[in-house]
């Protein structure tokens, strides 16, 4: 499978290290949610879905080859279809992240979820940006977004923001050697400039007002539902019409 340009940098000892971290930060989140099919838009060559239990994974490559192949603003799904999707690092390599934003509300079914991974322009990371004469280079070349940003795209679309996730504080250089010396950036970071990593996950549910969610009769735990789970044998169904009459009389 032909890599994009971000998957080739996460190849290096420094993307290495960010999808480390960003691969078990998404264990962690997605084995809990549930549903009937999740869709992982955009990085076809990681399994970013692999914890997830949901049976039905589905991967759209936006250049082929790849498990679908799709324009992430233009998804070949039906509308509220999807339980779960997951978008790394799409929005800030975009050139219409609202669009995408957009077409991922329409397809994701009532009270389902989004989880969103980005590059943080308000850190050390973005302060590489700003100055690296390399800007041509992935993930550099990208329209980093902020989390304020991210937040308020998400509350325009009825997404509510459940849980959040920032890492790598440190500084942003490929050389090991280095990185280890300035590891104490990291605890330190976490502790006083939380909003400060380098990377960023975002969960967020969708919200319809005025929905109440009902739950099958068959999950109330009544002695009549337990009885409507048992097979019923042809002979007795005919006492079935005498008790309809008895309680709804004509």
């Amino acid at each position: 499978m032909a890599h994009s340009p971000l998957t080739d940098w996460f190849q290096t000892p420094l993307g290495s290290s960010v999808l480390a971290r960003e691969q078990a930060v998404l264990d962690e989140i997605l084995v809990d949610i549930f549903g009937f099919h999740a869709l992982q838009i955009g990085l076809p060559a990681l399994s970013l879905l692999r914890a997830n239990r949901i049976r039905h994974h589905i991967v759209i490559a936006m250049q082929p080859p790849g498990s679908v192949l799709a324009l992430a603003h233009e998804l070949p799904f039906a509308s509220q279809s999807i339980d779960l999707v997951v978008l790394p690092h799409v929005l800030e390599f975009a050139e219409s992240p609202h669009a995408i934003l957009r077409e991922v509300d329409r397809v994701l079914v009532p009270e389902g979820r989004l989880v969103i991974t980005g590059f943080n322009p308000w850190s050390l990371w973005g302060l590489r940006q700003a100055l690296d004469w390399q800007r041509d280079e992935h993930p550099w070349d990208g329209n980093f977004i902020s989390l304020a940003r991210a937040r308020d795209w998400l509350a325009l679309l009825g997404l509510e923001v459940s849980a959040g996730r920032l890492w790598h504080y440190g500084v942003p250089v490929q050389s090991p050697a280095w990185r280890h010396r300035l590891g104490f950036l990291e605890p330190a970071g976490d502790r006083w400039w939380g909003v400060a990593g380098g990377v960023y996950m975002l969960e967020a549910i969708k919200r319809v007002n005025g929905m109440r969610l009902v739950q099958p009769r068959w999950q109330v735990g009544s002695q009549r539902s337990k009885r409507a789970l048992v097979p019923v044998a042809p002979a007795a169904r005919t006492a079935q019409p005498q008790e309809t009459s008895q309680r709804d009389p004509a």
